[in-house]
């Protein structure tokens, strides 16, 4: 085996000068005025001349997500215990203030101003150099034209929308149906080759393509036959793949259920399935996309709920290939929808925005924090303290270095659960414990920019799974028309691979949440370079054959890392059975003072509804008259 220099691989090259000069024209175009789209390349008019704003992160490439700044502060604070001390008072008094500018927080402004009015003076800190939260906006104009990618939260379920949920949407002019009818994308299943398995050469001592193979779909035994581990291996996959008998037919409906919860997935698969273990190898990181965990984190009874293979050992029938999970989605994920949101509290940041434009709609972050709104959105503030006082509460924050206060009558802490208790010293005992037992689940989308597509076309796939890679998968994203923009499945230009998933955690790492503080640590210790090298050589290795060269074809990558991403949801394995009222979500969501908790952690459960309903709980639990002035 011979492993590339980083040299070969491209690490480190400039972008030529003919993308350098697309890309900087397009994006100062886009960001004044943007009236481009993936099908009409470099199509912006009236804005000869126009001079870029100064502050635009959407165009960011390079580390994103938790990126170098925004969290440094919150890790001193609840890491090495600093104290901070002395904040200068801005003078500044609001209605309300809020810590988070995700989809929680935004939510909390909006639903705050439908109780107490228009006028209400509202200020949202974030500690991030954009809002949005996880729901951030991607944005590349390196191939000459606007591509819009994922940069996190990227989903509407809306079938398990609340009615609070689906009247928020309808005011914001969000139409589900609408959204369907011009969505292609289908996470990149759809080439007459995929899904597809990659095995690479330094874990399985050749680089080798499989098409048509993915391990949720009962394999047959000549595509099992390809898979490079042992002899012993490959029998055991046969056998797996292809008995049809009900293991379990003694048993009662709700002994299988206790059974299947009780026991891991990978030992279901060694106990039940007869697997050897490199069989069950590959699939362990097969969920790190959906629940961001590793499969041996999982009850059999989830990992089949999600649509694992082994439900034919239950004398159930294999699952109809076919992938239907109906979502909505605009071509930036939910960094539309928060677009949509902070447009309609702060009309002057983008005032032409609307539902059938807000892909494209300019975004003047200048007016994101104006003397005289009543709604302000500070970035690059990082909240250190929340206390109540007799007038209200008074929030402490870092900003450019300089610690400052700022004081309201009420107070809605939408961010992680688990940087509250370092927040807040003075809470009870009881919530503070129940605030730290949720461990957000790491999470991971890496986009690289691609010139175009013919390799992947020449293979005849769009979304390839890695078993023994850092990402657990990528897939093509393109085929989502909404919003203005236009990127249909037949594109040939360039398009996003958005590299999917999670980080291993150390095999000695026993329990959940173990693991995911060994993924967060892991995550956060690994630098872009690793990241870069990482899809330069699974490029080169999967599609250098059919002619992509990772020195020229790779435009640009942006890695949207999330050490705190998923929110915390209650396992099989791993959390008992909790009385209604008394999970450790709802004790730690408890109102104190005159603050409220909003944000998916709340819900225990990490969706954009979620954190919707979470938002108008806690504005509904604020007290009802207002604190008079100070």
């Amino acid at each position: 085996m011979t492993q590339k220099s980083d040299r070969q691989l491209g690490m480190g090259r400039a972008i030529s000068r003919r993308d350098f000069v697309q890309g900087s024209s397009v994006a100062l175009a886009a960001a004044l005025a943007p009236r481009l789209d993936a099908a009409n390349p470099g199509t912006a008019g009236g804005v000869a001349g126009a001079q870029a704003p100064a502050y635009y992160p959407p165009t960011r490439t390079g580390m994103r997500g938790s990126h170098p700044g925004s969290y440094e502060v919150a890790h001193a604070l609840a890491r090495q215990g600093a104290q901070f001390d002395d904040a200068t008072d801005t003078g500044e008094h609001y209605d309300l203030v809020i810590v988070g500018a995700g989809i929680s927080g935004l939510a909390a402004a909006h639903y705050y101003r439908q109780r107490f009015g228009d006028d209400a003076r509202i200020l949202l800190l974030d500690n991030h150099d954009d809002f949005g939260g996880h729901a951030k906006r991607n944005e590349f104009h390196q191939g000459g034209s606007m591509v819009l990618a994922l940069g996190g939260t990227h989903n509407l379920e809306w079938w398990q929308f609340s009615e609070t949920v689906q009247d928020f949407m309808a005011t914001y002019g969000v139409d589900i149906e609408a959204m369907r009818q011009k969505m292609e994308f289908n996470y990149g299943e759809d080439a007459p080759n995929s899904p597809a398995m990659w095995f690479d050469e330094s874990s399985y001592g050749v680089n080798r393509l499989i098409p048509r193979c993915h391990l949720s779909h009962q394999l047959t035994p000549e595509t099992i036959d390809q898979i490079p581990i042992s002899e012993a291996g490959r029998e055991s996959l046969k056998t797996f793949y292809a008995r049809q008998d009900n293991l379990f037919a003694g048993l009662g409906k709700a002994d299988v259920e206790a059974l299947l919860a009780e026991i891991s997935y990978p030992d279901f698969l060694r106990q039940y399935g007869g697997l050897t273990e490199d069989a069950v190898q590959l699939f362990h990181n097969m969920e790190h996309g959906s629940w961001g965990i590793e499969t041996r984190a999982l009850s059999a009874g989830e990992a089949l709920w999600d649509g694992n293979p082994g439900i034919h050992l239950l004398g159930e029938p294999w699952p109809d290939e076919e992938r239907n999970y109906p979502v909505a989605m605009w071509p930036d994920g939910n960094a539309s929808l928060v677009r949509l949101m902070v447009a309609g509290l702060i009309p002057k940041v983008a005032p032409d925005a609307t539902p059938d434009n807000i892909a494209l709609a300019r975004f003047n972050y200048e007016h994101l924090d104006q003397t005289g709104h009543s709604v302000r959105l500070r970035l690059n503030a990082t909240v250190v303290n929340a206390e109540n006082t007799e007038t209200g509460v008074a929030m402490t924050y870092v900003e450019d270095g300089q610690l400052k206060r700022v004081t309201a009558r009420h107070g809605v802490l939408a961010c992680y659960h688990s940087v509250i208790p370092h927040l807040c010293p003075t809470l009870s005992d009881r919530q503070r414990e129940a605030l730290q037992y949720q461990v957000k689940i790491p999470l991971l989308l890496t986009n690289v920019l691609i010139r175009n597509t013919q390799a992947l076309d020449k293979l005849g796939i769009d979304a390839v799974n890695f078993p023994g890679r850092l990402h657990g998968r990528f897939f093509l994203f393109r085929g989502i028309s909404t919003g203005g923009y236009q990127h249909a499945m037949e594109n040939d230009g360039p398009v996003s691979l958005v590299f999917w998933g999670s980080i291993s955690p150390p095999e000695d790492a026993i329990d959940l949440k173990s693991q995911l503080r060994g993924s967060r640590q892991k995550l956060l210790q690994l630098t872009f370079e690793d990241f870069e090298r990482e899809v330069r050589t699974v490029l080169d290795g999967l599609l250098g054959p059919a002619g992509f060269d990772v020195n020229e074809d790779i435009l640009a990558i942006t890695v949207n890392r999330w050490p705190h991403g998923y929110s915390y949801e209650y396992m099989d394995l791993w959390d008992p059975d909790f009385a209604e009222g008394e999970a450790p979500h709802e004790i730690a969501r408890r109102p104190f003072g005159a603050m409220t908790i909003a944000n998916s952690d709340a819900g225990a459960s990490a969706y954009t509804h979620v954190a919707i309903d979470q938002a108008w709980r806690a504005i509904s639990e604020l007290p009802d008259a207002r604190v008079p002035d100070a």
